[in-house]
């Protein structure tokens, strides 16, 4: 054979094909990955989008103070209910007042709390996948049912749980007259330390969504958060009364296994 026609016999072979293991074929990526708002933005059109809603927030957060404002004094006499009729003193000019724009600042967050999350999602959502989107409307939800869940219980249970606890220990003692302004703060501080805390199963939900920890680990640890629910009720309730912190811890340790069979629901 002569030297042109190898050539010929070389350049009629097949072309060389690329190593490719059990023949794989090429997967497409997953649509719920994708960024359906993605849009390139600067540095500075960021910040100006971030300045824009925490505007739209603040006016938001003030007009719910103003308008709770308005109606204080039927939120006052709610808010008053589970004194079960102990007089209240004003003890310096203008007391009530102050206890007024108090009452009306706090209404006013809870009032304007989802408009101001309705801010913040519209903030991050064009840099959030379909899958992450997926994720935030119920952890959204979930939150703001237990926040309310948290006041609910603290109306109904903690705060005249507290109070008859005090009532019972100087009855025949002394004559049930509260200042106005320290019942108030009292009352504030238990109803949003409350709703707070009945955000544990949602920081769970987040922490078994990212990786972070497993239900097998959040029930490993279960003697540490027995020992965190006892400081929690010791810290976050404003009466020292053993009944409250008690009742505080309990629902601190319900919320979290009930966390933690929400976790292992979600296969995490």
């Amino acid at each position: 054979m002569t030297p042109s026609s190898d050539l010929e016999t070389v350049t009629q072979q097949d072309p060389p094909q690329l190593y490719n293991p059990g023949n794989l074929q090429p997967t497409e990526d997953d649509p719920l990955n994708h960024f359906p708002d993605e849009v390139e933005m600067s540095i500075f059109d960021h910040l100006e989008e971030l300045r824009m809603r925490i505007f739209y927030s603040l006016i938001g957060v003030v007009s719910g103070m103003v308008g709770c404002f308005i109606f204080v004094k039927p939120i006052v006499h709610l808010l008053e209910v589970p004194a079960q009729g102990a007089k209240f003193l004003q003890l310096a000019p203008g007391e009530f007042f102050f206890v007024s724009v108090k009452v009306a600042g706090y209404s006013g967050l809870v009032v304007a709390s989802p408009f101001v999350l309705y801010q913040i999602i519209q903030f991050v959502l064009p840099g959030l996948s379909l899958r992450e989107r997926r994720i935030i409307g119920p952890i959204v939800l979930g939150s703001t049912l237990l926040f309310g869940v948290g006041l609910v219980f603290a109306y109904i249970a903690l705060i005249p749980a507290a109070l008859n606890f005090f009532v019972s220990y100087g009855a025949g003692v002394v004559e049930q007259m509260w200042s106005i302004d320290r019942y108030f703060e009292f009352v504030l501080l238990l109803l949003f330390s409350t709703g707070l805390a009945f955000q544990i199963p949602v920081i769970q939900a987040l922490l078994g969504l990212l990786g972070v920890v497993s239900s097998t680990k959040m029930l490993a640890g279960w003697r540490y958060v027995v020992l965190g629910a006892a400081i929690l009720g010791a810290i976050l309730t404003p009466s020292t009364d053993p009944l409250t912190q008690s009742l505080f811890a309990g629902a601190v340790l319900t919320l979290y296994f009930g966390g933690v069979g929400l976790v292992k629901a979600m296969g995490k």
